[in-house]
């Protein structure tokens, strides 16, 4: 797979991040996988759009939406301008996200991009980090301009110290939802995450840095949530704009952390001069 770009050269195996301008070729086929739970509002002029930014470089486009077993028609929103793959129950993100990505590879697509189903990414952006790939094995789009609720920024501030730690560098916006991967290593990260992985972005991001893989980090612009429930109910019911980080969040942050200890610290030291076998099989 090969893709054209007019700026931003690898410079080694990470990029500074930019804003530069790229084009897809027109023979690369990309699938947007996009994991969703309660976004009917919203989802459908978020597909309209990231279609249309695609087309607009002629590039083949397959949009993949995992509906985790919304309650609000997410599903029947998306079906007209998308294919969509329903669980059937409830699993959260973490998982959502990784068989969104499952089913990216199942595709045979050359490039899987995953982006959240609240559409807090522009689509002409969507392009440029798919575009971005020529040369690279993983693209992450950096946020600009977050305006998700101060806890969610400090949380995701902690989590990116944690990853400083264990990579020995930093990693820009460490747990960032928007990425391109080539097929065979988005295999490989995935070998080493666990189906049922809360955070399996944060896991990504420091496997990529531990094994050196040629990445790219491209500045994004972060938009506020689609549809009129700008807050989501991920958190809780969505209806007001909350001011503290609500119980579930804290929770979510305590497994979390003891996820990142299990996966990516005491798994690691376990293996420590063993190849992962499922890795291995892949190589071979």
């Amino acid at each position: 797979m090969s893709y054209a770009t007019c700026s931003g050269e690898v410079t080694g195996e990470i990029t500074p991040v930019g804003n530069g301008d790229a084009r897809v070729q027109g023979r690369d086929h990309v699938a947007v996988v996009i994991p969703a739970f309660n976004e009917a509002e919203g989802l459908p002029t978020f597909l309209a759009e990231i279609r249309a930014s695609f087309e607009a470089c002629a590039t083949s486009v397959t949009l993949i939406v995992v509906d985790d077993a919304s309650t609000d028609g997410t599903g029947a929103s998306a079906a007209d301008l998308a294919d969509v793959v329903r669980a059937p129950t409830n699993r959260g993100h973490g998982p959502s996200a990784l068989a969104a990505y499952a089913e990216g590879l199942r595709s045979g697509a050359d490039a899987i991009v995953h982006v959240d189903g609240d559409g807090q990414f522009l689509g002409d952006d969507i392009a440029r980090v798919a575009a971005a790939l020529n040369g690279a094995d993983v693209v992450h789009g950096v946020r600009r301009g977050r305006t998700d609720p101060w806890f969610r920024r400090t949380l995701s501030a902690l989590v990116g110290f944690a990853a400083l730690m264990l990579c020995g560098r930093p990693v820009p916006d460490v747990n960032t939802p928007l990425r391109a991967y080539r097929p065979d290593a988005l295999r490989r990260l995935m070998s080493g995450v666990p189906d049922n992985a809360l955070v399996p972005h944060v896991h990504f991001s420091i496997a990529e840095a531990r094994w050196r893989f040629r990445v790219r980090y491209i500045a994004v612009t972060s938009i506020p949530r689609r549809g009129a429930n700008a807050q989501g109910t991920m958190w809780g019911s969505g209806r007001a704009r909350l001011v503290f980080p609500p119980r579930q969040l804290l929770r979510f942050a305590r497994r979390a952390f003891a996820e990142l200890w299990h996966v990516d610290i005491a798994r690691s030291r376990r293996r420590a001069g063993r190849p992962d076998r499922r890795t291995a099989a892949l190589r071979g």
